[in-house]
């Protein structure tokens, strides 16, 4: 009788060791999802980067400033291929292959412009009134809170106008215009 009892105290505790370790093995899954999607989302950035460059290398500085190529072969796109020998994914922005959103985006950070999101970023918070938001108040303001990359990336270019003085840190995770 004592046996049986012993047996069931140490299943009640083996019981509840294995549901911690199942919270924390969760926990940790999830934390490495939002990791791999900001993963995800960088890459992504990356591939669209190196498509810009690569498009740049082929058409010349030219094209960056906006003059027009005088050998329309020339000036034509090709996506680079990544490691694993598969074509940029779909989605880029110059899907139909003429080059002209890539050109537009390297002539606008080739000439000192800045990119899509950060200008949205100034214009949201031009609207605020100078109160205090969240990175993630921001995202979801521009549509771009579909994911934990997405919201990083908006963080990401919040520290970025922080550090070029462009936007305020009002304290931990918040930020406001520029006075």
């Amino acid at each position: 009788m004592v046996s049986a009892a012993h047996t069931t105290e140490d299943l009640q505790v083996t019981a509840g060791a294995l549901q911690g370790e199942l919270q924390r093995l969760e926990s940790q899954k999830q934390a490495l999802e939002r990791e791999l999607a900001a993963v995800v989302a960088h890459l992504g950035s990356v591939r669209r980067a190196l498509g810009a460059l690569s498009h740049l290398a082929v058409t010349g500085p030219a094209v960056a400033a906006g003059i027009q190529a005088e050998d329309d072969q020339a000036a034509e796109w090709h996506p680079p291929v990544v490691e694993d020998g598969a074509a940029e994914e779909p989605g880029h922005p110059d899907e139909d292959g003429d080059g002209d959103a890539v050109a537009e985006q390297a002539a606008a950070s080739a000439v000192g412009g800045y990119g899509r999101l950060t200008e949205q970023i100034l214009e949201y918070l031009a609207t605020t009134g100078g109160s205090e938001v969240r990175a993630r108040e921001v995202a979801a303001a521009l549509g771009r809170d579909e994911n934990a990359g997405s919201i990083n990336a908006v963080r990401s270019t919040l520290d970025r106008l922080v550090g070029a003085s462009r936007v305020q840190r009002a304290g931990r995770g918040l930020y406001r215009a520029a006075v």
